[in-house]
């Protein structure tokens, strides 16, 4: 069975009895071509869709291609199917969500408890991972459940059906064969009776009346030593996405007769999904489509009567517990967990938000409370973590977190003696295993593997089989296999075909035969081709499968390894109304049916029936077309279904192993099959097969029942015995097996003390018992050599000098094998005293993986050393910051080193480890950070083309630690990069130039933008208000923006001049003020000098206006505010011209006027209101205070005396040059006393 990476888990929730979905569609007039899957609520178990239509018959000179399996139609007993999830084994080894309703088992699966590490009835496995979504993979995500339920395996394509009358004659329009091949084969199959009548079955057929419009149908088969069959059927509307009509059936005597319940669950109730107990068959649940209520109806007695109870949630998907019957998780559709101690009457709720599908119950035997739950919920800032809780007690004091970091999305797997999880740090995958519920240790993989994707496949008989995809590897994966802990783990087979299901999920081709331990099948890819192998012992061995000795007609194959060999497709059936591709039984060791070829790769369209009764040892053709097998009577029997779109009313079964097949009749008209249901449980003697008999006929359900064909019962005569043997060598696993089973030919029934082991004894240990140890690896020569990333005295960290330990020969006895003596005490490791070391590759890092933290928070230090004795190193650790610790070991460490820094900056931690052989020094360099919340961009709001000018960032709080800012210009594609706060830039176009100031602390990033408006040359004015705009300033920029656009409005609307010559920024602070900048003409610098003299009336228009108080604007009703003129600017023009014009000479003597006042204010130390100087620092100078026309919405508040205090700008030395880089200054603080417009 092809092992899939499935994410969500499978069909089978744990011991429960499966059930499945059979949709038909119905289309009149519409051919069917395939089918389609539905999950219902996205839960694992599966919804199988199957469109009830009539497909035209093939041409009788064209045989229809087959079509790959998987991709196209799959075959449900002549039917068109897509195949949906496999089912999960039962029991307490892997757990999933049950789906709505879940039957017994389509072939005849079992609610008993199974072995642990086997497969329901002994069927074969599916060995699965998980979707490729980050991770376990994608990123690697985990595979949710790695063991699977399976089914008896059916082949997936479809094929031409015939009416059949044998391997020869097929009952459809076919193309001619060859005669010789209908006369081989007359002899092997046996279509009637010596008395000249065809051979037929016991058979009843029902019509379920009055559904025939419905196309969904669900079925639920009790099981053992029941006799009782529900079927829900309900019709869905695709167009409104809900069901309007269901019909509920329940037969009493093996599906003879049904009876319609509709009257006892309500006439007018409409039902979506069916549930049943995994642990008590009489316990059913129904639950109604919640587009019309929400509520469940309870039966205690399978089914006869019911109970109705309203929820208030929607169910997505339900776990039942493995032990207790009562006990129920229900998963909402909005990502909630509920719990239930009484079958579904009462629900609480558990959590509010878990990752679908991750939720486990408690494992027997190793939790410590059974109503413990194992959930991956998320915060909510969406990051995962793993926790834990009981049903009764799980609130947020007494849950209880396994794992202290946050863990990957979707990565919680708990199964068996197991836990997983994953964490990407760094842009890697790590993932991380607790065994038995121990502390979790990171898993390792050969160093250099680097997965993108891992799954977790298997953790039968205490080991691990996990399917990694490495970083060179795009449609393959290799598989893995690990220790007994699931530690250490090491390669098993390269380049696994892997491909991927209908929901995305990553489907692994590799095949566990059931009832014997061991043997496993994998599709290879070899050159770009496909290949089969298989293994006898548990992955150490592989080879080709070796191709049957002639075909059906009895010609000789020449097939020649390695160049032509057997090869298999190893999909299983997800469909429980189907057999997949290969299947083999626990109760049959040794027999196994497969789809396949013969060939040098595997072929998708020359597919043939294969099967093999020695384990995989010989293989011999059964049929040259697909058919879905099933197993009868303890699998002493075998009944093949051929897959078909054409009407059928024949089965064909086999009493020797399929050397020879008897056809029978099941039907007196010829159905289309829709699928076929196996009665639950191993002795498997009743089938029941759905179908139409048209388009728009009634639901068919016919009853078989084989146990006619049973002459008697077995007895001792009956049985012969069977050597497990590899190629001859009679000792697999370390053991030699002889089995008994039923002889070739005999038409008698098992019983159930059928004893199928005779002889069990452990063989002598040989090289292949022995696989390469963790971190070695096998070379042509056959023996285990380390490879070269590994050194084996690293292993010996946790030893001490004079303690011992075990040394590694490079081999490990394969887990599960049995072997004694003989090579066991070369391999095995030996005992040695620890040695004495000196540390050596001493590392220090931080829990987080990270090289910066925050500031007045925890900071873990971990300490690590590939050499050296842990018990005997001293360790020191210097924080960096003034503070050092130091342990006379490393055992108070393991958990890391805690430690808060007080104050930001860039610190160098170091790592000494000593002992009296030697020592070791480690440092790494953590940046201690404070984070940023706000930054406020400070910058001119007008400049001059050409002419440099400052850009400063002021950040909250300021002392943050290191940061670094990235100024972005215009429509520049590349920033700036400063560690300083500051820069200087040169504007060269004209017009509203955007900067914009990211500033990066640690992982936080914000930024701020402002809008500079850049020309030739321009005039500005201070301007005040009358008092009353004080009471009504928030000195808020959003309101400081607003009242700049009114004072601007009605500055225009007063004077006339033009909108696009006039800014007005006001200041922050009280009391209010403002500046008002003149900006010339658009496209004006060719006219320079009659632009001038406009731009000078516009000043003596806007003054005059001003000055006669016109310019006033209304606040709100009655408040009336008047704009006056603080004074006229001392430097009138300002602009980037070199020539010595008079209004040059006027600016130069009011430069030599702003000196006199300077001196005055420094003499005096007065303070005068009215003050607007311009003065030009040199470029080494950083502009402190500097202002914008729009201010971020956040910026902040500053005061005076977070800058340099007037007292020591007034000592600096002043160019007296006038210049017109910079403006004015803004965002600076007005008090009372001043406005506010000095810079430096």
């Amino acid at each position: 069975m092809a092992r899939r990476a499935d994410g969500r888990r499978g069909c089978w929730a744990p011991g429960l009895l499966a059930s499945a979905w059979l949709l038909l569609l119905a289309a009149p007039g519409s051919s069917v071509t395939r089918a389609e899957i539905t999950r219902a609520a996205a839960s694992p178990s599966a919804a199988l869709r199957l469109q009830k239509g009539l497909q035209p018959p093939p041409s009788p000179l064209e045989e229809p291609r087959r079509r790959r399996p998987g991709k196209e139609d799959q075959a449900g007993g002549g039917r068109g199917e897509s195949l949906p999830e496999e089912p999960d084994r039962e029991g307490q080894q892997d757990q999933a969500p049950s789906e709505p309703g879940m039957e017994s088992s389509a072939t005849g699966g079992s609610p008993q408890k199974r072995a642990p590490g086997r497969s329901p009835e002994g069927q074969g496995r599916a060995l699965r991972g998980r979707e490729a979504q980050p991770g376990l993979g994608r990123r690697a995500r985990w595979g949710g459940r790695a063991k699977r339920e399976s089914q008896d395996p059916a082949p997936e394509s479809l094929g031409p059906e015939g009416g059949g009358d044998g391997l020869a004659l097929t009952e459809g329009p076919k193309a001619p064969r060859a005669p010789s091949k209908g006369s081989r084969e007359e002899g092997r199959i046996t279509g009637k009776p010596r008395g000249g009548e065809e051979l037929k079955l016991t058979s009843t057929t029902f019509a379920l009346n009055g559904d025939s419009a419905h196309n969904q149908a669900m079925v639920h088969w009790s099981g053992y030593n029941s006799s009782v069959i529900l079927i829900l059927t309900k019709l869905h509307d695709f167009n409104l996405g809900s069901v309007t009509e269901s019909s509920l059936w329940r037969s009493t005597d093996y599906g003879t007769t049904y009876e319609k319940l509709n009257d006892k669950v309500g006439l007018k109730t409409v039902l979506s999904y069916l549930y049943v107990s995994p642990t008590n068959k009489r316990k059913i649940m129904l639950l109604s489509d919640p587009e019309i209520e929400s509520s469940i109806m309870i039966s205690n007695d399978e089914g006869a009567t019911y109970q109705k109870y309203r929820l208030s949630f929607y169910i997505q998907s339900l776990l039942f517990h493995p032990k207790q019957e009562d006990w129920i998780l229900a998963y909402s559709i909005d990502q909630k967990l509920y719990s239930s101690m009484d079958f579904g009457r009462r629900w609480q709720i558990m959590h509010e938000r878990i990752t679908p599908n991750r939720f486990y119950w408690s494992v027997w035997g190793l939790d410590k409370e059974p109503d413990l739950v194992h959930m991956e919920a998320r915060r909510t800032d969406g990051r995962a973590h793993y926790i834990t809780c009981r049903i009764q007690e799980c609130s947020e004091t007494t849950r209880n977190g396994p794992f202290l970091h946050y863990i990957d999305t979707n990565s919680l797997v708990v199964q068996d003696e197991y836990i997983f999880i994953q964490v990407t740090d760094g842009g890697r995958a790590n993932y991380y295993v607790s065994y038995k519920r121990e502390p979790f240790t990171q898993i390792k993989l050969p160093k250099y593997s680097l997965p993108k994707d891992m799954h977790i496949i298997s953790t039968d008989e205490n080991q691990v089989f996990a399917a990694v995809q490495e970083w060179n590897q795009n449609d393959t994966y290799n598989l893995y296999i690990s220790d007994t802990r699931g530690v250490y783990f090491t390669l098993a087979l390269e380049n696994v075909k892997s491909n991927r299901g209908l929901e995305g999920n990553v489907i692994i081709d590799l095949y566990e035969v059931a009832g014997i331990k061991g043997i496993f099948l994998a599709n290879k890819k070899v050159e770009d081709q496909i290949k089969t192998f298989i293994t006898y012992n548990k992955g150490r061995d592989w080879r080709l499968l070796q191709a049957p000795d002639s075909d059906l007609r009895g010609d000789p194959i020449h097939c020649l390894l390695p160049f032509c060999s057997l090869h298999l497709h190893l999909q299983i059936s997800e469909n429980p109304y189907t057999s997949g591709s290969i299947s083999s039984k626990e109760t049959v060791p040794g027999l196994l049916v497969a789809t396949g070829n013969v060939g040098p790769e595997l072929s998708y369209t020359e597919i043939g029936m294969f099967i093999s009764s020695d384990g995989g040892n010989s293989w011999r053709q059964i049929f040259e077309e697909e058919y879905s097998v099933w197993f009868l009577d303890w699998g002493g029997a075998l009944v093949a279904m051929k897959h078909t779109s054409m009407p059928i009313r024949h089965v064909w079964v086999s009493f020797d192993e399929g050397r020879t097949w008897n056809k029978y009749g099941f039907t007196s008209a010829p159905l289309f099959v829709d699928g076929s249901l196996v009665e639950p449980g191993i002795e498997t003697q009743i089938m029941t097969i759905f179908g139409h008999l048209s388009l728009r006929s009634e639901w068919q359900l016919i009853k078989v029942d084989y146990k006619s064909i049973f002459s008697r019962k077995c007895t001792k005569d009956d049985f012969q015995t069977w050597h497990l043997h590899n190629q001859g060598e009679p000792c697999v696993m370390g053991e030699r097996k002889i089995y008994k089973k039923r002889k070739a030919g005999a038409w008698c029934s098992l019983t159930r003390d059928y004893s199928r082991t005779v002889v069990s004894e452990p063989c002598i240990c040989a090289e292949w018992d022995f696989e390469c140890d963790y971190g070695y690896e096998r070379h042509s020569n056959n023996q285990c050599i380390p490879a070269f990333w590994f050194n084996p005295s690293s292993q010996l960290k946790e030893c001490s000098l004079g303690q011992s330990y075990l040394n590694s020969t490079g081999y490990r006895r394969i887990v599960s094998n049995n072997c004694t003596d003989g090579l066991q005490e070369r391999y095995s490791a030996k005992p040695e005293q620890c040695p004495g070391k000196a540390p050596r590759g001493l590392h220090i890092l931080t829990s987080t993986g990270k090289l910066v933290a925050e500031q007045g928070y925890n900071t873990t230090f971990i300490i690590r050393m590939e050499e050296g004795d842990l018990q005997r190193t001293n360790i020191q650790l210097d924080f960096g910051d003034g503070t050092a610790v130091s342990y006379a070991n490393f055992s108070p460490i393991e958990d890391g080193i805690r430690h808060i820094y007080k104050s930001t900056g860039i610190f160098q931690v170091t790592a000494y480890a000593e002992n009296n052989l030697g020592s070791d020094l480690a440092a790494l360099f953590l940046h201690v950070v404070c984070p940023v919340e706000r930054v406020d961009l400070r910058v001119p709001f007008v400049a001059i083309r050409n002419k440099e000018v400052n850009l400063t960032a002021v950040v909250w709080p300021n002392q943050s630690g290191t940061l670094t800012y990235f100024w972005w210009f215009g429509n520049n594609t590349k920033p700036f990069i400063t560690l300083d706060s500051s820069i200087s830039y040169t504007f060269t176009i004209e017009g509203m130039n955007t900067v914009t100031v990211q500033v990066s602390a640690g992982n936080i990033l914000i930024q701020d933008t402002k809008d500079i408006a850049v020309h030739e040359y321009f005039q500005s004015q201070l301007l005040s208000f009358s008092p009353n705009l004080d009471y009504h300033n928030p000195d808020i920029p959003e309101w400081r923006e607003d009242i700049g656009r009114v004072i601007k409005r009605a500055l225009v609307q007063v004077t006339g001049i033009p909108e696009e010559q006039v800014l007005v920024a006001l200041f922050s602070g009280l009391p209010t003020s403002a500046e008002l900048f003149i900006l010339p003409h658009q496209n004006m610098s060719e006219r320079r000098k009659g632009s001038e003299s406009d731009l000078e009336q516009a000043v003596e228009i806007l003054f005059n206006a001003l000055n006669q108080n016109l310019v006033q604007f209304e606040l709100k009703p009655g408040v009336e505010v008047i704009v006056y003129v603080t004074q006229l600017t001392l430097a009138p023009l300002v602009d980037s011209s070199a020539g010595h014009s008079s209004s040059a000479m006027l600016m130069l003597l009011s430069v030599v006027f702003v000196g006199l006042a300077v001196f005055l204010i420094y003499k005096f130390k007065r303070k005068i209101p009215w003050i607007n100087i311009y003065a030009q620092v040199q470029h080494d100078k950083e502009q402190e205070m500097i202002g914008s026309v729009n201010q971020s919405e956040n910026a902040p508040k500053i005061s005076l005396s977070e800058f340099t205090d007037p007292e020591e700008l007034i000592d600096k030395e002043l160019d007296p040059r006038v210049i017109g880089s910079i403006s004015t200054i803004s965002n600076s603080e007005s008090t009372k006393e001043i406005p506010n417009c000095t810079s430096v």
